[in-house]
């Protein structure tokens, strides 16, 4: 009895010992590398943020003699004398009313001033809106992309009308207005070069997050892209348009704040959709640039969504294509969010 109840107290004491040591075996390896991984993920971020402050730095000067070189080549603005009984539209040039206009002023790349008489609205997209001291806006004043200026004397303005203004992108917006070919052209330069960068580490760093809390999630969905990619690319057309005709029907026959509110829900879902196929696609995607690129000893799954990120990345930059690849991938991102709770059981034979 003596000996039993000395073996009995000797392991009752040694047991937690045992199963401290086990679990700082079984936590410790995992601590290490993610901690590992947070220095690699924070030494790449911090390089690729140092480059891309540097590379904006030295491209400020160059940008601004472009801009300046561009105005210069504008076209001449739109002058409105006498009266106009119809809408005045300026696309890609300012429009300057000294008359009257019974109805609107719209301008898509050049500013509104106004130094007669506007019975409607007047709206500058890219632009900016000069109202000149003793002028008369009846309508509403919309500006996005630049400012409304007024002076320091209360405008001549309806009391029932209101002012919408959005200020930023103005260049962008008036480059665009301008030179609509220009979006499907993107123009290689140091400033869109480091945005694709930081694009690239975005997605990466989104991608390592979302495969880090579910992991099952992301494999099965990679196996369906892999196995069954026509059914989920007919789902997300199906999807897709079932999406856009039913929010469009809603805000139709729904009452206002109804609508609204499935507009917003479509709106979401979609955006879920996107992240998580998106995340999906990068990853399937770089798997399969590591089995042709680097041999098995090399692989791992932060660098496959390294390479998935910076091949996607750099396909959405081709000209005229990238609005077709942006496309398929919202509809493939949509079939495999609507497919997410099958298993592979419904793969093909």
């Amino acid at each position: 009895m003596i000996v039993f109840s000395f073996q009995q107290s000797v392991g009752l004491k040694v047991l937690p010992l045992k199963l401290i040591a086990a679990l700082m075996n079984s936590i410790l390896p995992q601590t290490w590398h993610l901690y590992s991984l947070g220095r690699v993920v924070a030494k790449t971020s911090a390089a690729v943020m140092l480059l891309v402050v540097a590379v904006i730095a030295a491209y400020g000067a160059q940008e601004a003699g472009a801009v300046g070189a561009a105005r210069e080549n504008e076209q001449p603005p739109l002058v409105v004398e006498g009266e106009s009984a119809s809408d005045v539209f300026g696309l890609g040039r300012s429009v300057v009313v000294r008359g009257s206009v019974r109805h609107g002023v719209v301008s898509f790349g050049g500013d509104v001033i106004v130094e007669g008489r506007v019975e409607g609205d007047v709206a500058a997209v890219g632009g900016s809106v000069r109202q000149i001291p003793g002028s008369f806006i009846g309508g509403d004043v919309i500006v996005i992309g630049g400012a409304y200026h007024h002076g320091k004397s209360a405008p001549g303005r309806d009391p029932r009308s209101k002012t919408l203004m959005y200020a930023g992108y103005e260049e962008e917006l008036r480059e665009l207005a301008r030179h609509p070919a220009s979006l499907l052209t993107p123009r290689l330069s140091p400033v869109y070069i480091g945005q694709r960068v930081l694009s690239v580490l975005f997605w990466f760093i989104l991608s390592l997050a979302l495969t880090a809390m579910s992991p099952g999630a992301i494999s099965r969905a990679v196996a369906r892209l892999q196995l069954t990619n026509l059914r989920v690319a007919v789902i997300g057309v199906v999807g897709a348009f079932v999406l856009t005709f039913g929010s469009t029907v809603s805000l139709k026959l729904l009452p206002p704040a109804l609508g609204a509110t499935v507009g917003m829900m479509t709106l979401l879902c979609l955006l879920i959709s996107y992240v998580f196929g998106r995340v999906v696609i990068h990853a399937a995607t770089g798997r399969w640039l590591q089995r042709q690129l680097l041999s098995e000893e090399r692989r791992s799954e932060s660098v496959a969504l390294l390479l998935g990120a910076g091949f996607w990345a750099v396909m959405l930059t081709l000209p005229y294509v990238w609005p077709l690849l942006v496309a398929g991938l919202v509809v493939a991102s949509l079939g495999l969010s609507l497919t997410a709770r099958y298993r592979l059981g419904w793969k093909r034979t």
